[in-house]
Order: structure tokens, then sequence, then C-alpha cells
């Protein structure tokens, strides 16, 4: 087993955020960044799952985000990727399909109503439907997360790996992104002046299959050269939610870099997303080129 794979290993456990798993990834990555030679500072807030997820009675917990800098290096981009996990009754698919449906039943009932040939019973699907997401929307610590996110989190520390010691590159490896991107949010409240002036380039979902997204949150000389280089068409909108949106706030520049297809989504948050389908290729493919990119501007 190559080191890559053995450390895929070690992250792709169920990690909900509060669970001892989670405590325990956290100081894997801390080794990790560590032997890289980067200082981890951390990043303590209050970790909660926001509506429409449901925690099933859990507590609040605490999140921790990893901030690690090079001594004597001023950081102009950030790598970026959530380490944290969950499971859910449905699959990312699953909930995107059922919030298609729900939105083209509404849709009729509305239709119905306004030409005047709808009754109450146009409203019972989307009622329905939507009662029906919000009980399966809860939060559960079933999932692995190979894909979301360990991969994503490999793929911050493979950049730094293929990037001279000396580059102003730092990485953030946030926390409680799977209970409605809480770390992100945070980090940009608290810690603004990190990111002010600066490029994002977080990490989402590196699959070995399907195609590089380039989503942009903010465009930039910087985002613009990765995607490039990745061969990515940007794009500024998509059905997900991703840890870019609240950087992007306080950020110069800031995109998200997922690689998948609907195959990968019909595993994500489910027990399916282990280690063992995975090959590393996708993220391998990733990393080179973000450091070919950030190499040749830095």
């Amino acid at each position: 087993m190559s080191a890559d794979a053995q450390l895929l290993a070690e992250v792709a456990v169920p990690r909900l955020v509060g669970t001892p798993n989670h405590s325990r990834v956290r100081d894997v990555l801390k080794r990790e960044l560590t032997a890289r030679g980067l200082v981890v500072l951390e990043h303590r807030f209050p970790a909660a799952p926001r509506f429409p997820l449901r925690g099933r009675g859990r507590p609040p917990a605490e999140g921790l985000n990893l901030i690690a800098v090079r001594p004597r290096t001023r950081v102009t981009t950030w790598l970026a990727a959530h380490y944290d996990s969950k499971g859910q009754p449905l699959s990312m698919a699953s909930r995107l399909s059922w919030v298609a449906a729900t939105a083209v039943s509404l849709a009729a009932a509305v239709v119905a109503t306004v030409v005047g040939k709808g009754g109450v019973w146009w409203w019972i699907p989307p009622l329905v439907l939507t009662g029906g997401f919000l009980v399966l929307n809860a939060v559960t610590d079933r999932s692995p997360g190979a894909v979301d996110n360990a991969s994503g989190v490999l793929g911050v520390l493979a950049t730094l790996d293929a990037l001279a010691s000396d580059a102003g590159v730092g990485a953030i490896l946030l926390d409680a992104e799977e209970l409605g991107l809480v770390g992100a949010s945070a980090l940009a409240r608290d810690r603004a002046n990190l990111l002010r002036d600066t490029a994002v380039i977080n990490f989402d979902g590196l699959d070995d299959r399907g195609a590089v997204v380039a989503f942009v949150h903010r465009p930039g000389p910087v985002v613009g050269a990765v995607a490039a280089r990745l061969g990515a068409r940007p794009r500024g909108r998509l059905p997900v939610l991703v840890d870019g949106i609240p950087l992007a706030r306080v950020a110069r520049e800031c995109m998200t870099i997922m690689k998948g297809g609907w195959g990968t989504m019909r595993v994500v948050h489910t027990p399916r997303d282990t280690p063992e389908r995975m090959t590393l290729a996708g993220l391998r493919e990733v990393s080179h080129a973000v450091a070919a990119s950030l190499g040749a501007a830095l």
C-alpha cells in the first residue's frame, strides 16, 4: 500500500464533528502538516447543525479549524478543504432529485392556483415532499467520507508537497462543513484578516472518475490560471453548498475545485463512500495541475 493510500485509510473513517474519530483524524492532520514544516494554529468555534439539517438531539460540539503556515512566509494563496464527514439517510444524488421533484410539484400547484384550476389536492404533493425531505435530512456518523472530503484534504497535502518550501502558500483545513458551512463561516467572521487580499483554492470531493469542475465564487488572476491549467470551464453557480461560498466574502478571489459525476453523488454521504473505491488518480491529477499553476505564478 502506498503512503497516500495509507493516509487515506487513516483519514477516511466516519468522523462527524464531536466524535472520537473526528478528534483522532484531526491529530493525524496536525501530524502531517507539522511533518511538512508548517506551524499549525487552531481556531475554535461552536458547531451545531444548521437548518434544514437535523442532529437527532446531539448537543452542540466544539469545531476546530486548522490554519497552517510556514515560518517567516507571507501567505498569498490558501489551500483549503474540510476534514469532517457526515452520513445521511439519502445520498446527495437522491436529495438533489428530491428537491427537484419538490420544486416541480410546487410550481405545478402555483400555476394551477393562478389559472383557477387548482384545489387543495394540488398542494398535497409539495407539502408531503417537503415534510419527507426534512424528516430524512438527519445527520448521522455512518459515512467514511473518502471522496467527501478525505480526498480534498489529501489534495491540499499533495499540492503542498509539489510546491517549493518557500512558496507563499498556506493551508486551512476546515471543520463542520457538513453541518452547514459552520467552520468556514466562523473563520470568515473571526479571522477575516487572514483571508483578506489572498486567493483561496478550496478542494471538495476529488473522485477518480468524472469531470473536473471549477466553481468560481470570486474571480481573479490566480483562480483563472488554475481553472485554465485544469482545463475546467469556470462555473459561477451549482446546486451545492461548499466552504468557498463564505470564504469568498472576505478573500480577494476564491474558487472550489471538485471532480466527479452523478455516480460520485450517489455515494456521497452514504456508507459506500469508502477508501476501497478510490485509486487517488483524481486527486493527483488535480493537485499536480494546481501546483503547476501556482508554481508559475508565485
